[in-house]
């Protein structure tokens, strides 16, 4: 495991050299034997990367490697961060080689002959380099797209050709990241919650869950390392992402457009108990205010009640099942609150009088 260990952390070296202008020094057979040791580490995650002590260890050691306090500062240095990213360490070296002025002429030209070595040389990787480089340049674009989308307000979500286009690329990156470990779509998906744009990534995930089943690329056919039976399984991952982080699903349900709600909620039956079941605590929060006659939250944040029956209303306007699991939840709510028919004394009462015979 050490000697593992060890090599991890050379080629991490060796991937900062290669931003750096110590590549002048290379030589085509420097960059052949970091291509080498690339595609061996790369062989590494592919046999281990269901092995979870190993991962667990590698981890740990590229963490404690590049998270340092001194000179590097508080951010990891452009090596290798976690086991996932020896998955496409060939293509980081080859990344950073080429947008690297300082890297010699003959080397660079070596670089260039492994990348794309022409029709007839046989291919021993079963997906070449060049296609992976390739299916990079994909994801780049979708970042670009996640973090660069207009915020203008747009009341019918599911119909909008750039938000449905960002959802196709995050479904089909989370089953590449399924394919690659099993953690892996939680940690991508808590990634770009953390990075992008959230009021936007929250409409791509609602706009995702809307998709219908996408079927896979050809290459993607071949499943290794427990891949998605099913190319639904994109949105399976964001639902148990969402129902796994109990606050991004609350920003979740009191952001987005009521009506888009209801319709997620309608295709997700997890989604719309979670949902449900936030209503009724946020309607819990509110009192009745008798000198203005309205039921009134004591926080900024609580919602109002004109914002709560808006979302109720929405709920009974869905097909059954959920119009009925609505009512259901109405009439449970009033009668443990007493069960009274007049109003200002419970808001189930209240709320159940003011859908009529919507509920």
């Amino acid at each position: 495991m050490e000697p593992l260990l060890q090599h991890l952390e050379r080629f991490s070296e060796v991937l900062v050299v290669s931003s750096t202008t110590h590549v002048s020094t290379w030589d085509p057979a420097t960059v052949r034997r970091a291509l080498q040791w690339a595609r061996y580490l790369r062989h590494i995650y592919r046999r281990f990367g269901r092995h979870g002590r190993i991962r667990r260890a590698m981890e740990r050691r590229l963490h404690n490697r590049w998270w340092l306090e001194g000179g590097f500062g508080s951010s990891p240095v452009p090596g290798l961060t976690n086991f996932q990213a020896l998955g496409h360490c060939d293509i980081l070296l080859s990344l950073r080689l080429l947008e690297n002025r300082d890297l010699g002429d003959a080397a660079r030209h070596h670089l260039l002959q492994q990348l794309f070595p022409g029709p007839g040389v046989p291919d021993t990787e079963e997906e070449p380099l060049q296609d992976r480089l390739a299916c990079l340049a994909r994801r780049r674009s979708a970042v670009h797209l996640l973090c660069f989308y207009g915020y203008k307000e747009n009341q019918n979500l599911p119909e909008d050709s750039l938000l449905k286009t960002q959802a196709e690329m995050l479904l089909e990156r989370l089953q590449e990241v399924v394919k690659a470990e099993a953690e892996g779509p939680s940690m991508f998906l808590s990634s770009l919650w953390e990075r992008l744009p959230q009021n936007n990534f929250l409409k791509v995930i609602a706009a995702a869950l809307l998709q219908p089943p996408v079927p896979p690329r050809p290459q993607e056919e071949d499943l290794e390392l427990g891949g998605p039976k099913t190319p639904g399984e994109g949105g399976q991952e964001l639902v148990h992402w969402l129902l796994g982080k109990s606050e991004v699903m609350a920003v979740f349900c009191r952001h987005l457009p009521t009506g888009l709600l209801t319709v997620v909620a309608s295709r997700h039956r997890e989604l719309s108990r979670v949902y449900l079941g936030l209503l009724t605590d946020w309607g819990r929060h509110l009192h009745y205010d008798l000198q203005k006659g309205i039921w009134v939250g004591d926080e900024s944040q609580d919602v109002t009640w004109e914002e709560l029956y808006d979302r109720f209303q929405s709920l009974c306007q869905a097909p059954p099942p959920l119009k009925d699991e609505v009512v259901t939840v109405l009439k449970s709510c009033k009668a443990q609150d007493g069960d009274f028919e007049v109003p200002g004394l419970s808001i189930w009462t209240d709320l159940l009088l003011a859908l009529g015979s919507v509920a």
